[in-house]
C-alpha cells in the first residue's frame, strides 16, 4: 500500500498528522505530488519532513515560483505568502525544492503535479476523452484541493486533495492510499488542529484573511470548489 499526500502548501501541522495517521496504516511508501510551499508560514518544516524521511516529492506550480522566483500569475494573495517564503526559506531547502521534477512514474502509476499536458499547473477534470489520449493505467495528480476518485474502463486516476488547504469545504487534511496489486485508489481524510497553524500565521504578521479559511475547509477568501459532475 502506497501513501499519496499533495499540496502541503506549508502547513507542517497539517502533514504531521497526516503522516502520523500513514504510519499508523504502515504503509510500504509515501509520495508526495508537489506544492510543499505556497500559502502557510511553516515551509522549512515541511521541507525539511520530507527530505528527513526520504519521501518522493514532485514539483509543484508553488513550488516552482519558489525555486525560480516567478510571481503566481492568478493570485495577490498567494505572492503575498510566496514573498514571505522566500525571505524565510533555507537554501538547502531552496536547493532541494529546484531538484524535484514535475511528473514521475511509481511503478504502473503516473504521477504530476498539475495534468499530463502541463504537469505543473493544469486543472485535471478525469473523463474518458481525456485519458483515452495517455497511455497506462493509474494515474494521480494533486493541484485541485477537491479529492477525487475515478474510473472508466482499465483506466483509473486519484486526485488526493489537499494537506494543507483543503478547499471542498472539509477542513479535514485529506490524502489517499493506492493499493498496487489491486489497483484500487482510497480517499482518506484526519482532523488536524489547524489553530496551531493560524496561530503561527498570525505570529508571522497576517491577517486573519490569510488563515481563517482553515477551519471551513475553502480557499483563501471562503470559495468552496468542487468538480464538475463526473457522471
Amino acid at each position: 500500500m502506497i501513501g499519496i499526500i499533495s499540496d502541503i502548501h506549508g502547513s507542517h501541522v497539517a502533514l504531521a498528522a497526516v503522516l502520523a495517521r500513514l504510519d499508523e496504516m504502515a504503509v510500504s511508501e509515501i509520495i508526495c505530488l508537489g506544492d510543499i510551499g505556497g500559502y502557510y508560514c511553516q515551509v522549512n518544516e515541511c521541507c525539511e519532513e520530507l527530505r528527513s524521511r526520504n519521501i518522493f516529492s514532485l514539483m509543484g506550480n508553488h513550488d516552482w515560483y519558489l525555486a525560480t522566483g516567478e510571481t503566481c500569475p492568478r493570485s495577490a494573495s498567494a505572492n503575498r505568502c510566496l514573498d514571505y517564503q522566500r525571505r524565510i526559506l533555507a537554501e538547502t531547502n531552496r536547493s532541494w525544492l529546484q531538484s524535484l521534477k514535475p511528473r514521475a512514474d511509481i511503478g504502473a502509476l503516473s504521477i504530476v503535479h498539475g495534468g499530463w499536458n502541463d504537469p505543473l499547473d493544469e486543472y485535471v477534470v478525469p473523463s474518458v476523452e481525456y485519458f483515452s489520449c495517455l497511455e497506462g493505467r493509474f494515474f494521480a495528480s494533486g493541484h485541485t484541493h477537491v479529492p477525487c476518485v475515478w474510473g472508466a474502463g482499465d483506466k483509473k486516476y486519484c486526485n488526493p486533495g489537499s494537506v494543507g488547504q483543503p478547499r471542498d469545504g472539509d477542513p479535514r487534511a485529506a490524502f489517499a492510499l493506492w493499493d498496487r496489486d489491486s489497483g484500487v485508489f482510497t480517499l482518506q481524510r484526519v482532523r488536524y488542529n489547524y489553530v496551531l497553524l493560524q496561530t503561527a500565521m498570525k505570529q508571522a504578521g497576517f491577517e486573519p484573511y490569510f488563515y481563517e479559511n482553515l477551519s471551513r475547509g475553502t480557499r483563501i477568501g471562503g470559495k468552496v470548489d468542487s468538480l464538475p459532475d463526473l457522471g
